[in-house]
């Protein structure tokens, strides 16, 4: 068998997919470029009346107003749980809990005032962060920047936070420790907490609540930052609509009330939720509830000139930048593209006066707005030049007025009610300037680069069509391997060489995407140019490909002996057994669907009670149950699992993999029992009993991931679950009374009858076996390859059942039903139609299996959009943060990414299942033989080991068997590649068809890995039946 050249084909398959993924994403995925450029004092953008005079110490661009800022962020504070309605006489969990907020607004109108802050999507915490220090969006308005969320990178950009370190403004921060990443060595104390646990509701809250009001009290700071996170994690853990997110709301409210107590007069209080939560607690996408959060402004002295309107105004959020900065006195940073909220600058004085300071305000944000545009035109073409001249002459417009207006009220030329009226439409003006700016950026910073998107759809496509053609061409024979292996990976390291040494002589960056796009693309005309050469008269490939694809040979005869017919009986009793396969299948997928995850599209969609843990349940009687259930359920696929392995004689021997199986499967599923119980009652424990099931949490999920990994461990040593009968000759002992040799007449009379019995026994077994040789009773060795596989798929299906909730293990055990009902069916049909090419997979079988796999990616509980990701299975054995990025994002991509481990890894099943199940066609009834031949006919049927019987075609049939299913995932990711750039200007652009994309890229990602892995697998089998076979005959 041909084991290293057909995964070194399947792998350089992949790198051609990889390639054309990589390319595409670099020109779809939107980036706009970062200026180094940052504002400071000098700059000449102070407008009237303070160009021609000093401002006050202390102050940039603008008088300062406040000394001190407290900006208090409460993630996930949406605008409902912030705003108070007193006529609801029985509130939600999360309604009117900020009591103090409506308090302050209602007693003091002129000093506070709530707003709907609206956040850009993704709604992630990182990307809010840089919002709301930045004052632009965050570069994608995509999904691709939520992956930063386990590796955030310090802000280079100018933003608030370095403005006002770099005008001796001391900060201090305490809380989420992702803050740390982004502003790295920007604090004048810092007090960071884990925050990706989101299982921890108060280890962040109460570590600021311990040095907030000390804090206040020392003075030692001039901006204070406290990003709460309870309201966060409770939301993801429970939902809003539960009393725990009361408990959290009501604590944030007596920390507030506390709060403003310690505050004094020259103190300005912004308290903030970057984004808002769905109804399951979730957020990253952009529906209403995650965008619209909630923003509340509160000064000790004056603030606003008028009361609040009815409405509560609603404010983007990038709008708070340029406002804190001015009000502090600090410039606007370079990049920001928010509009200053005018009307915290109105002051004490009357409406004429206020408006003037107003004007001055938008003056100064217009300027630096107007400058930001004119540099990024200057070096990035993404801004269209009409849209460009109309900014200028808007704002050429609003300053020419601005000027002259303020040179006639120092002449006194107007009276009060045409003054009024001409203020109020000058700020109009700056007010539709900035607007117009920011949609113009937010519109046009969708820098798709069309030729790297059409290169990686070629690339994609090119690799489907190599995958068909090299399944329908592939052999066993070394020329086939050079000519489509061998020549095109030479001439893809030709172009990778060629390409690096221009860059060493040209001195460029060296762009790898770009190099290992051409190598991949070169490898392709390789392969294709030799196909072409040895078949110079063959159709045109499109032709071929739609024919076959279509046809498959069905006008065709097929070739090679037939298989005799069933008769009418076996045919009828066949067809009953396949319909009844076909009907639980149908119950397979139905029932899959009670475990469906809602898209924020279709609102009158509930989602499915399973996937919340059972924690989340109140009634005790009803988690028992479900507790019950889920564990009879898990021991029913232990059962099942062994009872096939014994019934095919795979659980007889003694070997460590075996007793792992019998000893270390009912061990690892009362460890998930336990760990199940002890978590769905976390919450209910107290003192001392709190800090063992804390313990507890931790130990079993360890306890699982270690046995799991010592089963894999055994299985790659040794995956022979076979047992070994020798039945050759073999005189055996004979028991005798006395030691040594016989001595005496009795010793002889007790010795030669048992001689005698031995020599009738070893001549009747000759006559018995009549020329026949003894041999070597192998028990399971017809179905080693499967047998490796399923017990392989068992502990990956352990494994990922921890990741997830524990009513979704329900779902997985639905998921090996079907997957058995399938292979069921494939091995029925192929009977049935008396394939004669049993080496060969057909196509509906691998489709079949891939829409499967697709199947329960959805009956999982998943969605293609981040709001759906189970962050939760990031700290599945793990109490606090994680010390690296990595190990959470595997975590979490193989919660997402089940389905797709289970149907790769199994993949191979489909080309094995037929030989372990005997075909329906070999056991038609026959004509009575004599005994010989009949034991000659019995020894035929060794089905799994008729593969050995063709290490050639085995190893063929595993190559192709890997390339149709890469053909069917790469045209799956085709098809979104496809519509992405098609639809890249589409309004659900970012909503649908980018998550879906990236998605599909990172399951197909997965999927072609497992697949190799699964073949390695069965191949590392087919090593060891070799070396067990060798050891045999020296026996």
């Amino acid at each position: 068998m041909q084991r290293w050249p057909v995964l070194l084909f399947l792998a350089w398959v992949c790198f051609l997919f990889f390639a054309g993924i990589g390319l595409f994403m670099s020109g779809f995925l939107l980036t706009r470029i970062e200026l180094a450029s940052s504002s400071s004092c000098s700059d000449p953008l102070v407008p009237p009346p303070w160009e021609r005079q000093s401002l006050p110490p202390g102050s940039c661009w603008a008088p300062q107003r406040f000394s001190k800022a407290v900006l208090v962020i409460i993630d996930a504070l949406r605008f409902e749980f912030a705003r108070f309605n007193p006529a609801k006489a029985s509130p939600l969990p999360y309604e009117n809990k900020l009591s103090f907020l409506h308090h302050l607004a209602t007693s003091q109108p002129r000093h506070a005032r709530l707003y709907r802050f609206r956040a850009d999507p993704p709604t992630a915490t990182m990307q809010r962060i840089k919002g709301l220090t930045t004052g632009h969006p965050p570069s994608l308005p995509t999904s691709i920047d939520v992956g930063s969320n386990f590796a955030t990178y310090a802000i280079q950009e100018d933003n608030l936070l370095a403005q006002l370190v770099q005008n001796g403004r001391r900060v201090v921060f305490m809380g989420d420790d992702t803050w740390e990443g982004l502003f790295p060595k920007k604090f004048f104390r810092s007090y960071f907490f884990p925050s990706f646990n989101v299982k921890d509701l108060h280890t962040v809250d109460d570590g600021i609540l311990q040095h907030l009001y000390p804090t206040v009290d020392s003075g030692e700071w001039d901006v204070l930052i406290a990003h709460f996170l309870g309201v966060d994690h409770c939301g993801h853990k429970h939902g809003p609509d539960h009393p725990e997110m009361a408990k959290k709301l009501t604590q944030m409210n007596e920390m507030l009330r506390s709060l403003v107590d310690h505050l004094g007069n020259d103190t300005l209080l912004l308290v903030a939720g970057d984004h808002g939560m769905t109804e399951t607690g979730d957020h990253g996408g952009d529906s209403e509830k995650e965008v619209n959060a909630a923003l509340f402004v509160y000064s000790k002295t004056p603030l606003f000139g008028t009361g609040p309107p009815e409405e509560p105004e609603a404010v983007p959020q990038v709008n708070l930048v340029p406002t804190v900065a001015l009000l502090l006195g600090v410039p606007i940073p370079y990049s920001n593209i928010g509009e200053v909220m005018a009307e915290l600058f109105s002051g004490d004085g009357d409406a004429v006066s206020a408006a003037l300071q107003q004007l001055s305000v938008y003056h100064i944000n217009a300027k630096q707005v107007d400058r930001f545009l004119h540099s990024y035109s200057l070096v990035a073409q993404d801004l269209p030049a009409e849209q460009l001249q109309r900014l200028q002459e808007l704002f050429s417009g609003a300053v020419e007025e601005h000027t002259q207006l303020l040179a006639q009220v120092q002449g006194a030329a107007l009276v009060p009610p045409e003054l009024e009226s001409r203020l109020g439409s000058l700020i109009s003006r700056f007010q539709q300037y900035l607007r117009e700016a920011r949609a113009v950026c937010t519109q046009s910073w969708a820098r798709f680069h069309p030729l790297r998107m059409v290169g990686g759809c070629i690339l994609i496509a090119a690799s489907c069509l190599l995958c068909y053609m090299a399944s329908e061409l592939a052999t066993a024979s070394d020329s086939f391997y050079r000519s489509c292996l061998l020549y095109p990976l030479l001439w893809g390291l030709l172009v990778a060489g060629l390409l690096g040494l221009a860059h060493v002589f040209t001195q460029e960056g060296l762009d790898l995407l770009l190099v290992s796009s051409w190598a991949a693309a070169a490898s392709q005309l390789g392969f294709f140019w030799h196909w072409w050469g040895q078949h110079p008269k063959r159709a045109p490939l499109v032709m071929l490909l739609v024919g076959k694809l279509h046809w498959d040979g069905r006008l065709t005869v097929p070739e090679g002996p037939k298989q005799q017919l069933l008769g009418f009986s076996s045919y009828r009793r066949e067809i009953w057994y396949l319909l009844c396969l076909v009907a639980m299948l149908l119950v397979c997928v139905r029932l899959s669907g009670f475990f469906h995850q809602c898209r924020e599209e279709i609102p009158q969609c509930r989602p499915s009670l399973f996937l919340s843990p059972l924690a989340s349940l109140r009634n005790a009687r009803a988690k028992n149950l479900f507790y019950l259930l889920c564990v009879a359920l898990l021991a029913g696929l232990v059962y099942a699992v062994r009872s096939w392995l014994r019934h095919y004689g795979n659980l007889n021997s003694s070997d460590p993999l075996v007793l792992f199986v019998r000893w270390g499967f009912p061990l690892v599923v009362l460890c998930i029992a336990c760990y199940w119980a002890v978590a769905s009652s976390a919450d209910d424990s107290l003192g001392k009993l709190q800090e063992l099931v804390q313990v507890a949490v931790v130990a079993f999920p360890w306890a699982v991931y270690g046995l799991a990994s010592m089963g894999l461990l055994l299985l790659l040593c040794n995956p022979m679950t076979v047992f070994a009968k020798d039945t050759r000759e073999s005189a055996g002992s004979i028991v005798t009374p006395y030691l040594g040799v016989p001595s005496s007449e009795v010793d002889f009379l007790h010795v030669i009858p048992q001689i005698y019995k031995r020599m009738q026994e070893s001549q009747k077994s000759r006559l018995e076996r009549g020329s026949c040789k003894a041999t070597v009773a192998a028990y399971g060795l017809g179905s080693v390859y499967s047998a490796a596989l399923i017990i392989a798929l068992t502990l990956l299906g352990f494994l990922l059942m921890l990741l997830h909730s524990e009513r979704l293990s329900l779902a997985f055990l639905l998921l090996f039903l079907e997957a058995f009902v399938l292979l069921h069916i494939h091995t029925r049909a192929r009977g049935l139609a008396g394939d004669a090419e049993p080496f060969s997979v057909p196509w509906y079988a691998v489709i079949s299996w891939l829409l499967a796999a697709s199947q329960f990616f959805y009956s999982t509980g998943h969605q293609p959009i981040f709001p759906a990701i189970h962050w939760n299975a990031a700290f599945v054995g793990f109490h606090l943060d994680h010390s690296t990025n990595l190990l959470p994002a595997v975590l979490v991509g193989a919660n997402t990414f089940a389905s797709h481990i289970l149907f790769a890894v199994g993949c191979p099943l489909l080309l094995l299942w037929p030989f372990v199940c005997e075909m329906p066609s070999s056991q038609k009834r026959k004509p009575k033989k004599e005994p010989r031949e009949e034991l000659q006919e019995v020894e035929e049927h060794m089905m799994e080991m008729r593969l050995r019987e063709s290490p050639e075609k085995f190893s063929t049939a595993l190559l192709q068997l890997g390339l149709k299913y890469l053909f069917v995932l790469g045209t799956q990711l085709l098809a979104c590649v496809c519509a992405a750039m098609i639809l890249r200007r589409h309004l659900m652009v970012w909503k649908v068809f980018a998550p879906k994309f990236l998605f599909e890229s990172l399951g197909f990602v997965v999927s072609s890995i497992c697949l190799l892995l699964g073949i390695s697998l069965v191949m590392r089998v087919d090593c060891a039946v070799s070396t067990w076979f060798s050891h045999l005959q020296l026996r």
